[in-house]
């Protein structure tokens, strides 16, 4: 057994209508705080989820700004301009109330709004200057885990991105309450599902922090994920159960959240970028494309992992490390059909001619490309695409 070092969010909160009480735990555990900014995105608002959160900071005696601008893979200067307005309006506690890009901007706010730090001194590992403000996370999709992750990424460029990463971008807080999930459609949930089970697969094969607590962590979550998405997914007059689902989901994606915060993701996440940054692929979506097709270049390399996750999946499994690893591929392949999501990459508008440009975009993503169970060549990049195709 390797050493290893392992951090969280201190203090997590799963229940169906939290939400509806985000006031009270707020005062509870920040009795000091007195101006809220609630970060979001326009969709979110426009649902009108975002208000009884909010009604409930009102009535627990806090002045509330909305921030509404983000958009997904936010760029720099949704960001700034997200930092400034905590400024102005003396902001002294900070709620991420979305999916991961609004979750990402919250933490940006977090560390930079009293700070003075500029956000491209932050860029990197460990560049994160003095302490952040308070911080409470609300994710709206199970799929990111960004509510127990310490990373932010930011779009930099019109393909590129840069991440933040260090410790203050913990939140103090993370509320899971499904809830706010219900108004999800079938594609979105099971694409942000499979990206929590990227999540989960990845850190448990990563290359050097794989460990005892982030393994089990993402067993439980694979286990949580795979029992509930097709449920999640499917429409359905009853309630109670629908809400059942998505709570596990939720759950599901916070463990594998907080496995990968530890023992890092790799190749998946590698390729699934440049689909995102060139063709505006949302995330999720990307890794479910590149998924099946990665487990089957690191099986070589990963397949005693890969037939432990099996067993999860596929109880009956039989058979040599080897062929448990093919099922375990085969199983996560079937799933986009399952869910009625684009399954190739020229469903979503790839093309042969594309996959030059999408290998060499993928071969700068060497932070990720490390944590990798096997190394990958600009040529093992490009064939992977071309069997995505």
């Amino acid at each position: 057994m390797n050493d290893f070092s392992f951090s969280t969010v201190p203090h997590i909160v799963s229940t169906v209508g939290a939400s509806r009480r985000l006031g009270e735990y707020i005062r509870d555990r920040f009795p000091a705080t007195r101006r809220a900014l609630v970060v979001t995105d326009a969709g979110f608002l426009a649902t009108g989820l975002a208000a009884l959160p909010i009604a409930s900071l009102e009535n627990a005696g806090f002045h509330v700004k909305t921030y509404s601008d983000v958009i997904a893979d936010p760029p720099e200067h949704v960001v700034l301009a997200a930092v400034e307005a905590a400024r102005q309006d003396g902001t002294d506690l900070v709620v991420g109330l979305g999916g991961g890009s609004s979750m990402d901007v919250a933490k940006l706010i977090a560390v930079l709004a009293g700070s003075r730090q500029p956000l491209a001194e932050a860029y990197g590992i460990g560049n994160v200057r003095g302490e952040r403000l308070p911080l409470v996370q609300i994710p709206t999709t199970a799929g990111t885990g960004s509510e127990v992750t310490n990373i932010a990424i930011v779009t930099t460029g019109s393909t590129t991105k840069m991440g933040v990463v260090a410790p203050q971008l913990y939140a103090d807080m993370a509320i899971l309450d499904a809830e706010l999930t219900l108004g999800l459609p079938p594609p979105v949930t099971a694409a942000t599902g499979i990206d929590a089970m990227v999540h989960a697969i990845e850190a448990y094969t990563s290359r050097h922090k794989k460990n005892p607590l982030s393994d089990m962590l993402a067993r439980e979550a694979l286990r949580l994920l795979w029992a509930n998405l097709l449920p999640a997914c499917q429409p359905t007059q009853d309630r109670t159960a629908s809400l059942a689902a998505r709570q596990a989901m939720l759950l599901g994606a916070l463990l594998a959240g907080q496995a990968f915060a530890n023992a890092p993701v790799a190749a998946v996440h590698a390729l699934a970028y440049p689909i995102g940054g060139i063709f505006h692929v949302p995330h999720g979506l990307s890794n479910a494309l590149v998924l099946p097709h990665v487990l089957r270049f690191n099986a070589p390399a990963a397949a005693s992992h890969y037939a432990e996750l099996a067993e999860i999946i596929a109880p009956d499994t039989r058979g040599t490390a080897e062929s448990r690893a093919e099922t375990f591929a085969a199983a996560m392949a079937q799933l986009a059909q399952r869910t009625g999501i684009p399954a190739t990459l020229r469903e979503v508008g790839i093309a042969g001619t594309d996959l030059d440009r999408l290998a060499d975009d993928a071969m700068l993503q060497t932070r990720l490309l490390g944590n990798n169970p096997r190394d990958v060549t600009r040529d093992d990049a490009r064939a992977i695409y071309a069997a995505a195709l």
